[in-house]
């Protein structure tokens, strides 16, 4: 069932469910194991009235359709080892993110969107990582902000040498902004350009081009026209061969989501999120297949999207981005978990042992993002566990993933307890952004503490057990369950949502960090400071006045 988008008239709920068929701004085609994205946008095709969509500049529409593209990539195209990126439109490569729709955004919308950008992107360098796929952005055109951005997230990037085509990144010196989808980290920590030639790049609106973006390290390749398209051709065959994805295997076909939505909130097979807006709060549950099932290859990819650890992860992937762009007021996300722990166990089992098949691999790689997209989300984070609850394994790193777990200590044992448990899913298979397991971030990477919870794989853990472990943050008594709960809840709700949101990015990803959680943790510092300037987005802010001709008036003191 399609969700319903006619909520509110005036502020239409957003649906990140597409398909090609409906596609209006990407073409895919497929040739033996290579696959094209061809990015040609329409202009009248914004998501939202009031721009156009000139230049292949993008908006949020334009993104989930390339989130829609990569996912039947990586699932339906097993065949599919190399991906080029590329334009249809002459001249122009991507001028990035459209400016007079960021100039219309609210402050939420404008961050919201940069996120899911960069998650796009890291999608991208994870599918390069762990999922057999290169990537070559093909600049068969000017390739500006976003544009760039877009191609940093790809293995190579090759430059037509036509005199005129540049790669830049001109948010500061046009609009006063950043560019904060990861174009600045990605320059220094992964194309090494050298940081004062990084400071000419980033403050010249024109960019650079020919020999001198290659020598500075910005592309790998800068070809003349004529021999552009055969020079892209063969290197992506080059790529191709070093890939060990399938060159015969069956891809699993992305079938339409199930789901309903109603004024109590968003309902699929196996998630259920239920609004709250009294509290500002809304209740996630997360549920597991009440009975065990023999576990195989056969029949994992005879279930294909219905096995459940790929169906559950869609629907809580959509829910999750849903949740972020259309209720901004749920604040607190607190879930719940249900179903037949064995099953879990199983399931876990299974795909740690078959994890080298292309299947399973790209099952666990939509698992490792749905889970990732909790840790950056700017949404407080509870997890409830109760009696009945299936905190195991993979349905564990939800209350791994949360600001604060709370269990009910029942004094029981049997059925009749609150218990959680520890698989080998825990220990790696599904890390953050940071790329550490969240049991390895939460102890700090302690040997001893992590061995000890490694120890306790296949065990039962009650409550007393648990909060000994620090698995838990408190285990109240039947007696204080409801009081401590509702005290929880009130209180955070009380609190300033902006201050949280620095709060909560700061205390979730520990030391060491990488690209990143460097790249989401100055999002969220870089957005929700330069995003509410006048410098920026004051009545002259450079961004404000970008295309009327009038000039930018800044507050020329220094912070």
């Amino acid at each position: 069932m399609e969700l319903n988008c006619d909520v509110a008239a005036d502020n239409p709920y957003v649906d990140y469910q597409t398909n090609p068929s409906r596609y209006r701004h990407w073409r895919l085609s497929y040739d033996g194991p290579v696959a094209t994205l061809t990015m040609d946008v329409s202009e009248d095709g914004g998501l939202r009235p009031g721009y156009k969509l000139k230049l292949n500049s993008y908006d949020l529409g334009v993104d989930i359709e390339l989130h829609d593209a990569l996912q039947r990539i990586r699932f339906e195209h097993p065949e599919i080892r190399t991906v080029i990126f590329t334009s249809g439109k002459p001249r122009i490569f991507c001028s990035g993110a459209n400016i007079y729709m960021l100039g219309l955004s609210s402050h939420a919308w404008k961050v919201n969107f940069c996120k899911f950008t960069n998650e796009t992107r890291n999608g991208i360098e994870d599918a390069s990582a762990n999922s057999g796929l290169k990537f070559i952005a093909a600049c068969n055109g000017t390739t500006a902000g976003g544009g760039y951005e877009l191609a940093l997230a790809c293995d190579e990037i090759v430059l037509v040498d036509d005199r005129s085509s540049s790669v830049s990144l001109p948010e500061l010196p046009l609009l006063g902004v950043l560019p904060g989808t990861g174009g600045l980290t990605r320059v220094i920590d992964k194309r090494k350009v050298r940081r004062d030639l990084a400071d000419i790049f980033c403050t010249n609106p024109d960019g650079v081009r020919g020999q001198r973006a290659k020598d500075w390290r910005l592309v790998d390749e800068v070809v003349k026209t004529q021999q552009f398209a055969e020079h892209v051709r063969k290197r992506a065959g080059e790529l191709a061969k070093r890939s060990d994805r399938p060159t015969n295997a069956t891809g699993i076909v992305l079938s339409e989501l199930k789901r309903s939505f109603d004024q109590q909130g968003l309902h699929y097979e196996y998630v259920d999120a239920t609004f709250d807006r009294e509290q500002r709060a809304v209740g996630i549950n997360v549920r597991a297949p009440k009975s065990p099932s023999a576990q195989t290859l056969e029949a994992a990819c005879s279930a294909g999207t219905n096995w459940w650890p790929l169906q559950m992860a869609r629907e809580l992937d959509d829910a999750v981005l849903t949740l972020r762009t259309n209720e901004l007021d749920l604040g607190l996300w607190i879930f719940k978990t249900s179903g037949d722990r064995e099953y879990v166990r199983g399931v876990d089992e299974f795909i740690v042992a078959n994890q080298k098949n292309w299947f399973v691999r790209e099952v666990l790689g939509m698992m490792r993002r749905t889970f990732a997209r909790l840790d950056v989300s700017s949404r407080s984070i509870y997890a409830i566990v109760e009696p009945g609850s299936c905190f195991a394994g993979t349905l564990l790193e939800l209350a791994l993933a949360a600001d604060r777990v709370y269990m009910l200590d029942t004094g029981t044992t049997g059925g009749d307890a609150s218990t959680v448990h520890l698989t080998e899913m825990n220990f790696g298979p599904l890390p953050m952004v940071s790329q550490r397991s969240r049991v390895e971030a939460r102890f700090y990477s302690d040997p001893l503490q992590l061995e000890r919870l490694h120890q306790e794989i296949g065990n039962t853990i009650d409550a007393t057990k648990a909060m000994e472990l620090g698995l838990v943050t408190s285990a109240p008594d039947e007696l204080d369950w409801e009081d401590e709960l509702r005290q929880a809840i009130e209180s955070r709700a009380a609190l300033s949502p902006d201050a949280l949101t620095g709060l909560e990015a700061n205390l979730r990803f520990s030391i060491p960090e990488n690209l990143q959680t460097q790249v989401f943790g100055r999002l969220s510092a870089w957005q929700n400071w330069i995003f509410v300037r006048p410098n920026a987005v004051g009545t002259s802010g450079a961004l404000k006045v970008y295309g009327t001709g009038a000039p930018a008036k800044f507050n020329w003191e220094r912070v």
